[in-house]
């Protein structure tokens, strides 16, 4: 039995040559399986790129490039456009050469809840279902002025600087609602008095009625309801056997009620009338110019042909006052500049501009700017160079724009009740001089009452409005926190054109051509040439001759001596 176990294991094993046939037979499979295993590997790579290389694979692999792109720089967009709107990022300055055509560009972005509250104010939407125009605070706040003349230069003068305006559709829609809220003063009525008396020596008319000293002080105590002088005491109604008085159809016509007006004055002829610019359709429609004259500017408007029987001038609808309550020309057109609220009592808004300028900018744009944007009722620019009364009043006297004593008077009467020179201290208060020739409004009471009190100045004491303007500013605003909105001389200069009075501009007028000698006065250089010349202009046969003919030079040759060129 072990034989039988062992027999069978010896063989098993078998013999010698049996034993290395199968070893060479172990030794080629292994070597062939390893190098079928080395070509393999190497045989993969170039598969693989096969494979990579195929139409298909390579679309995918660009999908899913240009997706991951897209993903990251939607990231980066969204990251940054939380800080810019429109392309313009908040901060930055944006200098506009058309701000109209830049400001367009925002007109579909959607304001952001808390930063640009604002806009849903001004323009009555809500931020998730109307599309508004932006608020003036995505540009026009950070809008970059020109820089100012290096220092050594020498001074340009005046210039007019760039504004930053909506354009008239938003503008239009950025009119506030309701009226401004009057501070403390809610009403405000106006002193009748059909004999008025003169009880002081000095300033005062009868026009405005001659209010005392007391009067005066009385209506700077601002309450909820007050009565003061305001001009045109002795008629029922402005306009009416008052002094400065209008044809009773014009009156009708101008108690009508109006959101914006236009208003304008030249007296004493002492202007030419400027057409507007710039004008929107909207405007044409809605907002009406006048322009008050007396009859002698209105003579000569007829005489030469300017005005007919319609009463207009292109946009400007002219209302002659007769019976003028001033000899002076100038204290006249006080009376339309400072009591417009009284002329026009059902009217929101006013632009007042002087008879020598034109406006060249939309109403509503300047209205928005000036007025609407800065949440103001009052908007005045400041003078361009002048910032204080005193100095003021100097100018005023080395010019001859009215007496000096009554100019020393005026000053002095402020200054004892406290008038003070301009400096730093005042800001924000950017100037005590006004450059008066623009009034931008809103009639509310209590912007009606600076209007009466500043008019009420003026009627005491000299003409010169400039003058009397910081102190009745400062007595109301000691009173209420109401104040006026001052803008820089340089923005005023960009909506209206300035241009020079009427004897300026006469004296100003071009010389008369010189007079041309006719050649036909002059004697004859050679008969050849005059013949040959004959029936051309003498001017250009001149020019022939002087350019060196030959047959000329040959001509006067025998001439030289007794004749000269």
């Amino acid at each position: 039995m072990n034989g039988g176990s062992f027999g069978s294991r010896t063989g098993s094993y078998g013999s010698l040559s049996q034993f290395k046939k199968s070893a060479s037979l172990v030794r080629k499979s292994y070597s062939k399986t390893s190098l079928s295993g080395t070509r393999e590997k190497e045989r993969s790579l170039p598969r693989m790129f096969r494979y990579l290389c195929h139409k298909r694979v390579a679309m995918l692999l660009l999908v899913s490039l240009a997706l991951l792109l897209f993903v990251f720089g939607s990231y980066t967009v969204s990251k940054e456009s939380s800080q810019s709107i429109g392309g313009l990022t908040f901060g930055d300055k944006v200098p506009l050469s058309n701000p109209s055509s830049l400001i367009s560009h925002g007109a579909e972005i959607k304001p952001s809840i808390q930063r640009h509250k604002r806009v849903e104010n001004s323009f009555h939407a809500t931020p998730s279902t109307a599309i508004v125009a932006p608020s003036l605070s995505h540009y026009c706040d950070n809008f970059a002025k020109p820089p100012p003349p290096p220092n050594g230069a020498r001074r340009p003068g005046p210039r007019p600087c760039e504004v930053c305006y909506l354009p008239v559709e938003q503008a239009i829609a950025s009119k506030p609602s309701s009226p401004s809220v009057s501070p403390v003063l809610r009403n405000l009525t106006y002193i009748v008095d059909e004999k008025p008396l003169k009880p002081e020596s000095h300033g005062g008319s009868n026009f405005g009625g001659y209010p005392s000293l007391k009067q005066r002080n009385d209506s700077f105590d601002i309450k909820e309801s007050m009565t003061l002088h305001c001009g045109f005491v002795k008629g029922s109604k402005p306009g009416h056997k008052t002094g400065f008085d209008i044809d009773e159809a014009k009156l009708v016509e101008l108690e009508q009620f109006h959101e914006v007006i236009v208003a304008s004055a030249i007296f004493g002829n002492y202007d030419i009338i400027q057409q507007p610019k710039n004008i929107s359709k909207a405007v044409r429609k809605n907002i009406p110019f006048y322009m008050f004259i007396d009859e002698e500017t209105e003579a000569d408007m007829k005489n030469s042909s300017a005005l007919d029987n319609s009463m207009r001038v292109g946009l400007w609808r002219i209302i002659v006052v007769r019976n003028l309550p001033y000899a002076d020309a100038r204290r006249n057109g006080k009376v339309p500049k400072l009591l417009l609220h009284r002329i026009f009592p059902n009217v929101r808004f006013s632009i007042w501009i002087d008879g020598k300028l034109q406006l060249a900018v939309d109403p509503y744009q300047v209205l928005e700017r000036f007025l609407w944007r800065q949440h103001a009722t009052f908007a005045i620019s400041n003078h361009y160079i002048r910032h204080d009364v005193f100095e003021e009043a100097e100018a005023n006297k080395a010019a001859g724009k009215y007496e000096n004593s009554s100019i020393d008077y005026q000053i002095d009467f402020y200054k004892k009740e406290g008038l003070t020179p301009y400096s730093e201290a005042k800001r924000p208060i950017l100037s005590d001089v006004p450059e008066g020739c623009t009034l931008i409004r809103e009639h509310t009471p209590i912007t009606n009452l600076f209007s009466c009190q500043w008019f009420n100045e003026v009627d005491r004491f000299t003409s010169r409005d400039q003058l009397s303007f910081s102190t009745v500013r400062d007595k109301i605003m000691a009173k209420t926190n109401w104040s006026v909105y001052m803008f820089a001389d340089c923005e005023r200069r960009n909506f209206v054109i300035q241009t020079y009075h009427r004897d300026l501009l006469e004296q100003m007028s071009p010389p008369p051509p010189p007079k041309v000698h006719s050649l036909r006065n002059t004697p004859p250089l050679a008969s050849s040439s005059a013949g040959r010349s004959s029936g051309k202009n003498p001017a250009r046969r001149t020019k022939v001759k002087r350019s060196g003919s030959r047959r000329h030079r040959k001509a006067s040759a025998g001439n030289r001596d007794s004749s000269s060129f």
